[in-house]
């Protein structure tokens, strides 16, 4: 069976073509539903999605009549994507994801009815300043968490580290369904401060090349003490009268901002993390490395942490859009 997965973020698009559960072909392109939001039409994100399809099709060397299936998932079903659907309401299984499952037909896409995977969001209602925090949602992000589930067998309560633009933190109950999630701006406040602030005289190259260890620590160790805004200042004074080079300071910031990303596991009314309970870290090379050096020796992560190879985590999408379409019946 030949299966074509949409895997559309925020400004992102990547097209696999599957065969007997590997993939064969692939596409990616900058469009995402952020088109949508700036030109106010779906038109580019409908030619962007078409053309890597295109793409993609072409890198198997197979031709549209050759696909049997065709699945998408991410912000592709929010309101500036092209198909929109509700968020399910947590907790979710894998059955309840496919249950929630939408087909719709889109001729300037793709010649056959698409399935759409909706997203996840907490179980939080009346929403308002006094319970907003506990408030999340998903979308892309339960297809990458399904896989790992199934990819490693997940069948204990567990939290799930996808580390992006956004850090997304899954938890995971002892019955395989998504409790809820927590989200932090981490990857984009690293960009901006790096890039956009008085810091990027002091940070060269922007991001941590390798792993200082000392000054991750450290970094986060300050913020937790005197608070993140401090703490990223503190980044400027370590170049103005200190010795450490520009990847000493960018690793500071980067314990800073990801020692805040564990606060939040430990305090937000999102999710539940309790001590002890096994936690999974994807992402980049240099991000994973960094969030298993935060977490060693604290005993809030007593629980088994397991740090993700690449190959463990490829295609994380499009392989958890096909586990769920096939407990729709979709896929064979």
């Amino acid at each position: 069976m030949n299966i074509l997965t949409i895997d559309t973020g925020t400004t992102n698009t990547r097209v696999s073509v599957w065969q007997h559960g590997a993939v064969i072909g692939q596409a990616a392109r900058q469009v995402g539903v952020r088109d949508t939001a700036i030109t106010g039409s779906r038109t580019r994100l409908e030619e962007g999605v078409r053309e890597t399809i295109a793409e993609a099709l072409a890198t198997a060397e197979l031709g549209e009549g050759d696909i049997d299936r065709a699945l998408a998932s991410g912000m592709i079903t929010s309101n500036m994507g092209l198909c929109e659907i509700p968020h399910v309401v947590a907790a979710v299984g894998i059955d309840d994801l496919a249950g929630a499952m939408r087909e719709s037909h889109l001729p300037n896409v793709w010649r056959d009815p698409i399935w759409f995977v909706p997203g996840v969001r907490n179980a939080v209602e009346h929403i308002g300043l006094h319970n907003c925090e506990a408030m999340d949602m998903m979308r892309g992000e339960e297809v990458e968490s399904f896989a790992l589930v199934e990819r490693l067998g997940l069948d204990e309560p567990t939290v799930i580290v996808l580390p992006g633009s956004h850090s997304k933190f899954v938890s995971i109950d002892a019955e395989r369904r998504i409790e809820g999630c927590v989200t932090t701006l981490a990857g984009e406040l690293l960009h901006v401060i790096s890039h956009d602030t008085i810091l990027a005289s002091s940070l060269k190259e922007g991001f941590a090349q390798r792993i200082d260890a000392e000054m991750l620590l450290a970094g986060a160790a300050s913020a937790k003490k005197i608070g993140l805004g401090r703490a990223c200042f503190s980044v400027r004074i370590l170049d103005q009268f200190a010795v450490y080079d520009a990847n000493a300071r960018a690793n500071f910031l980067l314990g800073a901002v990801l020692g805040s990303d564990l606060l939040t596991l430990k305090n937000s009314s999102a999710i539940r993390m309790s001590p002890g309970t096994r936690f999974v870290v994807s992402g980049k090379p240099i991000l994973r490395e960094a969030i298993a050096r935060l977490v060693e020796g604290d005993d809030f992560f007593s629980g088994t942490v397991t740090v993700l190879g690449d190959d463990e985590q490829r295609d994380l999408a499009g392989h958890g859009a096909i586990a769920v379409a096939r407990q729709r019946g979709l896929v064979g």
